[in-house]
């Protein structure tokens, strides 16, 4: 920070250079307008004088040459337009040139105000390993742009993480809505398997009678065969 305003001040005093030298070319260009502009005014003159010598020598002419009489007076009001052109053009310019004055003169006085800076990296370069200011400049150029790729580096990860933040949430949403479905299912499940076993009780009572059953005639089978075989012996 303590930098930004020596480079500015630097910025300013090449933009005053800039304007000195537009300031010249204006200033030069301005002269060469005017000398243009008073040797045609010389001439405007003359051409006038001799356009009213000829005017009191051809009185009688120029009832005959009226077609001539109003040409010369097309060609004086043109060199009249022009002359008023020109004159608009020198106004112009002057406040171009005025406009310039005062904007260099600004320039000036921030380049008056920004000069405390530069005695600043005088002392600075005295101090430090830098030999001269421009490559302080250089360096704080060089440390802007630095931040200024990490700042976009950080501002790319924040995106990430966000980007990946709604990803997760996407992925816990649908997660969750598979679980949800999984354990209706599971319900529904539960469900047919209690029905199943209510199914089965009954048969596995009718299972258990069916069982007894045959006991009994197993039992009363063996005592048969036991009578069958003491008879026969």
């Amino acid at each position: 920070d303590s930098l930004s305003p020596f480079i500015r001040l630097q910025e300013k005093k090449k933009q005053a250079r800039l304007m000195q030298k537009a300031l010249e070319v204006k200033e030069e260009a301005f002269k060469e307008k005017m000398k243009v502009i008073t040797c045609r005014w010389r001439d405007l003159h003359a051409k006038e004088a001799q356009l009213k010598i000829y005017m009191e020598k051809s009185g009688r002419i120029l009832k005959e040459n009226d077609k001539m009489r109003i040409q010369a007076l097309k060609k004086a009001s043109k060199e009249r337009e022009r002359r008023i052109q020109k004159e608009s053009e020198l106004l112009r310019a002057k406040r171009e040139l005025e406009a310039l004055r005062n904007k260099h003169q600004k320039l000036c006085n921030k380049v008056q105000k920004y000069s405390i800076f530069t005695k600043y990296l005088e002392d600075v370069v005295k101090i430090s390993q830098f030999e001269e200011i421009q490559e302080i400049i250089w360096r704080y150029k060089t440390l802007m742009r630095v931040h200024k790729d990490l700042l976009q580096s950080q501002q790319g990860h924040v995106e990430m993480s966000e980007q990946a933040k709604v990803l997760l949430d996407q992925y816990t949403a649908e997660k969750e809505a598979e679980i949800l479905q999984y354990q209706n299912e599971l319900v529904q499940l539960q469900l047919h398997f209690d029905q199943t076993q209510n199914d089965i009780l009954p048969w596995q009572t009718h299972w258990a009678d069916i069982q007894n059953t045959n006991a009994k005639k197993a039992l009363k089978l063996g005592t048969i065969k036991m009578a069958i075989l003491n008879l026969f012996q």
